[in-house]
């Protein structure tokens, strides 16, 4: 008997990657259970591998996905075996899904903050411009705020636009914004998965405070050639995807440019004729599978902004991203994930006249190797570990002149360093209540040679210079970084979660505006620039209906932030060498409440989110030394999504949102220096933009669709009812009376309508 209970507790793995049965594209996070093992089951890795571990027995394997028919296998589990599942698209969602009781993901994941878009919900979604755009569309979520009107910046949680690390299969993006912000750089029709981690990121992440973009591009159909794309007033897109070798190899390419510059052309004035206002990105990817253990991507983001006024002014820049990326099956329990990235950001401006030519070159590049494992130890447990190191190439500017110049030419040092990390965490079941999740992660930085390094008084004069020759560590940084967060399910439909998160932030934004511009410049941490630090402490309550149709979220947060950076009064940033000279430091806090609401199904969905918070920043020789709110802070943000399908031809959606001004430093009084007005300021960030609110509206038609072709058209409006929301606000003297101040409101836009058509061929 002895013997027979030994053999009957045997623990054996089923494991294998689950795809899209129509196009072989691999499905992150789809749920894979064990019906007759107390429903014991797992989500889908980024790569759609999953690994269960049970007694041997037979079983029936369910694996689920929204949007998709459940796959269920009978397995006869008496050894470890791969067993590979395939799910069938369909366009409602079917009622079979409860029978195995699925829960909702925002009750069963373990990191609050977390929150998924899917790529369904951002294609009806009205924006500017009528572009399907993943970084407006995350601005409709709580605690993510806009950073300003037509922008794809964002804050989230009370951090500035830097603190957030943007990655597009892996690689980082330093920039994300086309034509000033009014696109984002990724084009919808090449990405396959978006989840933004709002703090609470889990430890292989690091590098910024406040937020984790994870962006996953498309694979590509492995069994069809496919064609899809859209024309639109402005812009086009095109996408071509296909198999290299049916079942085993794919690729994809996307390709999007705007043609603004071709209605320059029939402007009368010669120089709006010659002037230059486009962008255009690609993105391309390829996979190949070698046997049932190996597959390699190779995928990139190339993309450029060209702005130019006549032959006299030029602004031209953009991302280019690579990466390679190996997966290895190990074993049933051990997969790896191995990759080289290369990431570029650059700009460069050009200025022509006469006799004075200028050109300005700014650029960061980052080569990285990461090595990430996940060891699924058992039923219970699934730990994660790995290293990353990156290298990291600053140009903060070279300046070039033409010989008849009056300009003097320029060279500011370039700058290295050393970014390098080790990890672990173990996601831990310890029953089917109570869920943990805990990580360290531990940080090294180091600012390298060749170089001159400054040393300063707190007047910025310089008191010391030490030169290092190359690959000399100037500087260094140690940080650990502990992570901890827990699940407690209170029943089938309600959990609470709560955590605590560390992160380490060493590269630096140094811009003028609030959110982030192409001629901004980044900065590595060094002997002056501390790297900033992040507390967060979150807890939340969530809660979905019986059926999931509906689900809830209130979460409460609170950041304390060491090592915040802002400017002196008057600070130059532009062109100097001794930059750090104008920067000063303090301290920060952040706190808010978040509450979301979403119907998920039906003719019917959408979401309602709210955000209450405050963000303050207490910097040495600013504001009397007083606490004073941050440029992002908005007390009050709201935003309404809704989509209703009004059949099988016509779907309609708008949304609306409000929030209060951010804080802005205004002149308190005004005296004359030889005849000119100059403005005094006393406190910093006193003032309040007015507020903000906006409506949009979309409608998308669906034409006839045959089994080889489909279309849509698109029409949409931006700021249904016109109102002339704030862009910037400037003082000036009254014109009718110079002793008194005129305040003048600029705004950006009113109505702006758009037409679009989509294919899919």
């Amino acid at each position: 008997m002895a013997a027979f209970a030994s053999f009957a507790q045997k623990k054996l793995t089923i494991s294998g990657t689950v795809t899209d049965e129509k196009t072989g594209e691999t499905l992150i996070g789809a749920n894979i259970i064990l019906l007759e093992n107390r429903g014991t089951g797992v989500l889908s890795n980024s790569y759609g591998f999953y690994s269960i571990t049970a007694p041997e027995n037979t079983y029936t394997l369910v694996a689920s996905f929204t949007g998709y028919k459940n796959d269920t296998v009978q397995v006869s589990l008496t050894k470890d075996q791969m067993v590979a599942l395939a799910l069938m698209p369909q366009t409602t969602e079917l009622k079979e899904v409860l029978i195995f009781g699925k829960r909702s993901d925002n009750i069963t994941r373990t990191l609050p903050g977390m929150q998924k878009v899917s790529m369904e919900e951002i294609k009806n979604v009205p924006v500017l411009f009528g572009e399907k755009d993943i970084l407006k569309t995350i601005q409709l979520l709580p605690g993510i705020k806009s950073a300003g009107e037509g922008s794809s910046g964002f804050y989230v949680r009370g951090g500035s636009a830097d603190q957030n690390l943007i990655l597009l299969d892996e690689a980082t993006v330093y920039n994300a914004s086309h034509l000033l912000g009014f696109f984002s750089t990724f084009n919808s029709d090449a990405i396959k998965d978006v989840t933004i981690y709002k703090g609470d990121m889990p430890a292989q992440y690091g590098g910024r405070l406040s937020s984790l973009l994870d962006i996953k591009m498309n694979d590509g159909n492995n069994k069809d050639y496919k064609v899809s794309g859209g024309i639109g007033l402005i812009s086009s897109r095109l996408n071509i995807e296909g198999p290299i070798v049916k079942d085993k190899g794919s690729f994809m390419i996307s390709a999007r440019r705007t043609y603004a510059d071709l209605f320059l052309k029939l402007s009368k004035d010669s120089d709006v004729n010659k002037s230059i206002l486009y962008f255009y990105d690609i993105n391309a990817k390829a996979n190949y599978q070698f046997g049932e253990k190996n597959k390699l991507y190779l995928s990139g983001y190339f993309g450029k902004d060209d702005l130019g006024y006549s032959n006299q002014f030029g602004i031209r820049w953009g991302n280019t991203t690579a990466t390679l990326r190996w997966n290895h099956i190990f074993s049933s329990k051990l997969f790896s994930n191995t990759s080289f990235i290369y990431s570029n950001y650059d700009y460069n401006i050009s200025i022509n006249q006469t006799t004075n030519s200028l050109s300005v070159l700014s650029r960061i590049k980052d080569l990285t190797l990461k090595e990430d494992l996940q060891y699924f130890a058992g039923s219970k447990n699934k730990v994660n570990f790995g290293f990353n190191l990156t290298h990291h190439t600053f140009t903060p500017g070279e300046f070039k002149t033409s010989i008849t110049s009056s300009y003097n030419p320029l060279k500011l040092q370039d700058k290295y360093a050393f970014d390098a990390a080790l990890y672990l965490s173990d996601e831990w079941r310890v029953s089917n209540s109570l869920k943990f999740n805990g990580g360290l992660r531990l940080s090294a930085f180091g600012l390298v040679g060749p170089g001159d390094f400054y040393s300063y008084d707190n007047n910025g004069n310089i008191t010391d210079t030490v030169h290092y020759s190359s690959g000399k560590i100037a500087k260094s940084y140690l940080n650990l970084q502990p992570r901890l967060a827990a699940t407690f399910q209170v029943n089938t439909s309600s959990s609470l979660k709560a955590s605590y998160s560390r992160n380490v932030q060493n590269l630096h934004l140094l811009s003028n505006t609030t959110g982030s511009n192409p001629t901004d410049v980044w900065i590595p941490s060094s002997n002056n620039v501390k790297p900033e630090i992040s507390d967060q402490f979150s807890t939340g309550y969530y809660r979905s209906t019986v059926n999931n149709n509906y689900e809830f979220s209130a979460e409460v947060y609170y950041k304390i932030l060491q090592n915040q950076i802002d400017y002196k009064n008057g600070a130059v940033l532009v062109a100097n060498q001794t930059v750090e000279s104008q920067l000063v430091y303090g301290k920060g806090r952040a706190y808010g409440l978040e509450l979301f609401a979403k119907k998920k199904y039906g003719r019917f969905t959408g979401w309602l989110s709210y955000t209450l918070s405050r963000t303050e920043r207490k910097i040495d020789g600013i504001n009397n030394n007083s606490w004073y709110p941050a440029n992002q802070d908005q007390t009050h943000n709201v935003a309404v999504v809704a989509i209703y399908s009004l059949g099988k031809k016509w779907t309609i959606s708008g949304d609306f949102v409000y929030n209060t001004g951010n804080a802005v430093s205004w002149p308190s009084g005004k005296y004359e220096v030889n005849g000119n007005t100059v403005f005094y300021y006393t406190e910093r960030n006193g003032y309040r933009m007015p507020s903000y609110n906006r409506m949009d509206l979309s409608a998308t038609l669906q034409s006839k669709k045959t089994a080889k072709f489909e279309g849509s058209w698109t029409f949409s409006v931006y700021n249904v009812y016109g109102r002339e929301n704030p862009y910037f606000i400037q003082f000036q003297d009254d014109p009718a009376n110079p002793k008194k101040t005129q305040a003048v409101q600029y705004s950006l836009f009113r109505w702006v309508p758009s037409i679009t058509y989509n294919f899919k061929f």
